[in-house]
């Protein structure tokens, strides 16, 4: 399988050579196409060296006769899939606004292969309207968006616009290829981000959660082939093209909405951070500082709790326990109160992973099992945890060869085959 990554004139391109040998280690064969600028951060000769293939920087490159002037059309037509890394802000403007002026520009116009980029910029330019505007108009058109994370930049300032981490640009590509569509036919139900309970007219109870895991899921469960609905309370993040959306805020709001659309679903994936609790009363007006305030709080719907009762024959139900303390005790504890057949549990108290973070770390646990999930970006870690469910939902220790006839089949692999062909429903909270 063949794929192309473009390079455009930024601090990031020389993550580009990690990229292009991360994704040779999927036995790709990738090509690359260089703007000029980029050739100012790294020689095009380092890319001849690592991908083994001529590096194309101009639409009017002086080796380009045999290829008839159209070089950038048999490009876009051979190309199994465009990854751009990294994505400039003059580069994302360019394929909003269908500027051709160079050979990454005209071939992203020529091609029908899946595209990805992966911002990287300054803060200002990451956040400027402009930026944020055309990269809405490209998801729109089913650009894949591997979102920048949080940091340290190039400039000095600190804040969004580093590249995704390579590995995790590859994970997000092979999802566009469909290297694994072992989701194929399902419809997956995410749950995603935290709820706010209202105080009074400004004011709310909530968390800190930006729904980062939970639209990694959603994403993941996509690039899988599954149908994916996302229920988001409120969040800054744009949700996978393509998919269903529904907006809630608090957690009674989020209930409805999952107990009305999870008859449709055949899996449901509950990464939220619902709240626990709610304000007793409401003000009306704006509660003013007055001294010292005591507030009466009710205890929200347990969402998993209500699920799992009525769950039908044959659905797998998994958890989430974000833990501070106690991780493997609470995380059982919560397996065995919950009736779930998996609980995943994560460390929100670890400094750099968890909450609101690009990484996150977890364990994977069933009444037998536990499988550690080291730190590693969201979106790579979500797909760890959909290969965890997926094997649940295949009994180890079983091999058959399937005949046509199950009647063929031996007693013991005869009698799992009703569960193999079961449409099943995933909860993961």
């Amino acid at each position: 399988m063949r794929v192309t990554v473009g390079v455009s004139g930024g601090i990031a391109a020389y993550k580009a050579a990690e990229l292009v040998r991360a994704l040779q280690r999927q036995a790709l064969d990738v090509h690359v196409v260089m703007t000029e600028a980029a050739c100012k951060f790294v020689q095009p000769l380092t890319f001849a060296a690592l991908s083994g293939h001529k590096v194309i920087t101009s639409l009017w490159d002086d080796d380009s006769s045999d290829q008839n002037g159209i070089e950038h059309i048999g490009e876009a037509q051979w190309t199994d899939a465009l990854v751009v890394a990294p994505a400039t802000a003059n580069i994302l403007a360019k394929f909003a606004h269908g500027i051709a002026d160079d050979f990454l520009t005209t071939m992203y116009l020529a091609t029908t292969a899946p595209v990805l980029v992966a911002p990287a910029m300054n803060v200002n330019m990451w956040e400027h309207a402009a930026t944020q505007a055309n990269l809405e108009t490209l998801r729109q058109r089913g650009v894949r968006v591997v979102e920048p994370g949080a940091g340290s930049l190039a400039c000095g300032m600190v804040g969004v616009g580093r590249m995704a981490e390579p590995d995790a640009i590859a994970d997000a590509l092979l999802g566009a290829l469909g290297r694994r569509h072992d989701l194929a036919g399902e419809v997956v139900l995410v749950t995603a981000g935290g709820t706010r309970e209202a105080l009074d007219p400004v004011r709310y109870l909530g968390n800190r959660s930006s729904g980062k895991m939970g639209y990694a899921l959603a994403e993941a469960a996509q690039s899988r082939g599954a149908r994916v609905l996302l229920i988001s309370g409120p969040s800054a993040l744009h949700p996978p093209a393509h998919c269903e959306v529904v907006r809630v805020t608090t957690a009674g709001e989020m209930r409805e909405a999952v107990l009305a659309r999870m008859a449709e679903a055949t899996l449901i994936v509950k990464a939220a951070a619902v709240a626990d609790y709610r304000p007793v009363a409401f003000s009306e007006q704006k509660l003013k500082r007055t001294g010292p305030l005591t507030l009466e709080l009710a205890p929200t719907e347990d969402i998993l709790a209500e699920v799992v009762r009525r769950r039908r024959p044959g659905q797998l139900i998994v958890g989430f326990a974000a833990e501070t303390t106690n991780l493997m005790a609470n995380g059982r504890a919560k397996l065995t109160a919950k009736g779930a057949d998996a609980i995943v549990v994560n460390d929100v108290a670890g400094e750099g992973v968890g909450i609101d973070s690009d990484l996150n770390a977890a364990t994977f646990l069933t009444p037998t099992t536990a499988t550690e999930l080291p730190e590693m970006p969201k979106r790579k870690l979500a797909d760890r945890i959909l290969d965890e469910i997926v094997a649940l939902r295949r009994p180890r220790g079983l091999v058959v060869e399937m005949d046509e006839s199950a009647s063929e089949l031996p007693n013991a692999a005869r009698s799992e085959a009703p569960l193999q062909a079961a449409r099943r429903q995933l909860i993961v909270e």
